[in-house]
């Protein structure tokens, strides 16, 4: 009896196809409803996209039209200017789950499983039964390929139903036409804030949203620097598994223990192999293909115990602070935010992946104070729209005391209150997403750290800007009563007397008891055509147009003795450093330093510099600091800390 009944059982089981497995979950990818499916559609449309134009080289044009149709059912049209797909390859990027070019590579990517674009395919098949249309054009002077296809589900192959050609425009480039089943009316609000998102952290895209009923909107472009190309590494000792080790191992072409791992693995030369053969008790001559499971085991723990040097950060592309700055002022400035500040992490490391930490806080404006801060969360320049409870960017934001900040928060935890956006992005060869569907970040410690200690050194500027802003506010008014009471008092006491008019120098110093330091930032547009511009150093390069960013440091002595302290002007990571008077006595990437001798009780001091390599509104505030001179006698700068 229970043979019969586990041959029976036996003939019952079968091997289902990937697709076949999304076709039953597809909420596990995004699709789990019409709100969402409309939304995760758009998303892995626009990410291929820019992963296409971004590896040719190509600024991103992209446009995104819906089109709204009856019970529910929406056409959804994304089209690029990237370089077009090659036609043999159509079938299988648009109609075959797990196929990709990304999945092995370590380096920092939008996509890796080879799965968005497809599974968006397979859920409109399944929910409207239309096949989608792909056109392609790879050269400007040939037609361009059109494609109709659909999914084999058993198989996880596309089945091309039509291929044509016809005429395009367009010199090259990709246009996906899918029908799904969708929520416009609900979704709308989300596909407009994922497209607002993503231009902020790709400024140099340019998207176009058409909507049903013929409404565009424009994102635009606000940088012509295309990101910085991520080079692929090798794997880092301290993230491999054994299982996968035992792998490499067997399929690696190197003889020896030693070539193999200086050959497959990164951050490993001579002195540290040489230190993990001897930590795992291994022969350095070992062959990897003949190792045992228990050779492999103490390999594995020998390079938890060696200190192995971080991987190359070239993997990365993070989006700078200034690029996060620009794009956040420009999608802001309906609410004419008061102050934005931004900051990017060095670079760090989880189980052996490089990631890197960059934040982004608007505050003030129009923003409301009553309500808690809004957060926009990013991975590899990807918005994350939903699941914000359980990302490490949520967690990390509620465990810091914003009260200390100026903020409202019940009890020094959770999300706080006030008018503020809060940015964070994180770059990584592998972000630790919770599920497939790509919306939260796990919660691992040093991802959680450097988010807080971005956030906390944030924090720290809008409390020195609200801090110098007050203090600024209130030292003017005391100096202008002072100047407007005090001639008038030494005018009527010179004519009951009929004396001259003393100097009220003196009498206004030991008033104001104070070093007060203003700064003015001007634009000025270069031309079109190249000019030769002098550098600090007296050296000259070629300009090919923009803006120079020009900027006059005021420090007057209110004080009643000479003063003599260091002034530091904190210098953006993407800048030029140009004319600067005085001499400084020191420039480095980070700042300018000028030594200001013995300044005379009410005499002042101008300083002078010129910025280039920035766009207008890239600078609009320095961040000034002093030192050997008591900062609470300082109105206008900071305390410097060091390098």
């Amino acid at each position: 009896m229970a043979e019969a009944i586990a041959h029976e059982l036996a003939k019952k089981q079968k091997e289902i196809s990937v697709a076949e497995f999304f076709e039953r979950n597809k909420h596990i990818l995004g699709f789990g409803n019409p709100t969402r499916a409309l939304v995760t559609s758009v998303k892995e449309g626009v990410d291929n996209s820019l992963d296409a134009c971004e590896e040719s080289g190509i600024l991103p044009d992209i446009y995104v039209e819906i089109k709204n149709h009856e019970d529910g059912e929406c056409k959804l049209i994304i089209e690029d200017n990237g370089p077009g797909i090659v036609k043999k390859q159509i079938p299988h990027i648009f109609g075959r789950l797990l196929y990709g070019s990304r999945f092995h590579a370590i380096r920092q990517s939008r996509g890796q499983q080879g799965i968005g674009i497809s599974a968006v395919v397979l859920y409109g098949q399944l929910t409207t039964g239309k096949h989608a249309k792909v056109i392609s054009k790879i050269q400007e002077d040939r037609p361009a390929t059109v494609t109709e296809l659909a999914i084999d589900t058993n198989k996880n192959r596309s089945e091309v139903i039509n291929r044509d050609i016809m005429h395009w425009d367009k010199p090259s480039g990709t246009r996906l036409e899918v029908s799904i089943v969708a929520d416009y009316k609900r979704g709308k609000r989300f596909v407009y804030d994922y497209l607002q998102s993503i231009s902020i952290v790709n400024p140099h895209a340019q998207i176009t949203f058409k909507e049903p009923d013929g409404t565009e909107h424009l994102f635009e472009r606000t940088s012509d620097i295309l990101p910085r190309t991520s080079v692929e590494i090798k794997p880092h000792p301290y993230g491999v598994e054994l299982g996968t080790l035992i792998k490499m191992a067997k399929n690696t072409k190197s003889r020896k223990l030693s070539s193999f791992l200086k050959s497959e693995f990164t951050s490993m030369g001579d002195r540290t192999t040489k230190a993990v053969c001897e930590k795992a008790q291994l022969d350095k001559d070992l062959s990897p293909k003949d190792m045992s499971r228990e050779q492999f085991l103490a390999l594995h723990k020998a390079f938890k115990k060696i200190k192995i040097m971080a991987p190359s950060t070239d993997c990365l592309s993070p989006i700078g602070e200034t690029l996060i700055k620009r794009s956040l002022k420009h999608e802001t400035q309906e609410i004419s935010p008061e102050f934005i500040v931004t900051t990017s992490r060095p670079a760090s490391v989880y189980s052996g992946n490089p990631f890197q930490i960059e934040i982004g806080v608007v505050y003030g404006g129009s923003l409301p104070k009553d309500k808690t801060v809004k957060l926009m969360r990013f991975a590899n320049r990807v918005p994350l729209l939903y699941q914000q409870g359980d990302c490490v960017s949520t967690s990390a934001i509620s465990s810091i005391d914003w009260r200390r900040y100026g903020l409202e928060q019940s009890s020094g935890k959770g999300i706080p209150s006030g008018p503020a956006i809060f940015l964070t992005h994180m770059s990584s060869t592998l972000i630790p997403f919770t599920s497939e569907s790509k919306e939260a970040i796990a919660d691992i410690p040093e991802i959680e750290n450097e988010i807080k200690l971005a956030f906390r050194e944030c924090a720290r500027k809008v409390q020195s800007h609200i801090h110098k802003k007050v203090r600024r506010v209130k030292t003017r008014e005391k100096f202008e009563l002072i100047t407007k009471i005090l001639p008038e008092i030494a005018k009527k006491s010179s004519n009951m007397l009929d004396k001259p008019v003393p100097s009220l120098d003196k009498v206004i110093t030991k008033i104001m008891d104070v070093i007060w330091i203003e700064d003015l930032i001007e634009y000025e547009k270069i031309s079109a055509k190249p000019v030769q511009s002098t550098l600090f150093d007296g050296s000259s390069e070629k300009r090919e147009g923009g803006w120079i960013t020009k900027s006059t440091v005021m420090v007057v002595n209110y004080k009643d003795k000479p003063q003599k302290f260091n002034l530091y002007a904190a210098i953006p990571e993407d800048a030029v450093v140009g004319t600067v008077t005085p001499k400084p006595t020191k420039i480095t990437d980070n700042y300018i330093k000028w030594n200001l001798e013995g300044i005379p009780p009410a005499d002042k001091r101008d300083i002078y510099f010129e910025l280039a390599g920035l766009d207008k509104g890239d600078f609009d505030e320095n961040d000034l600091y002093v030192e050997d001179i008591n900062p609470s006698y300082v109105i206008g700068a900071d305390k410097w800390e060091g390098d």
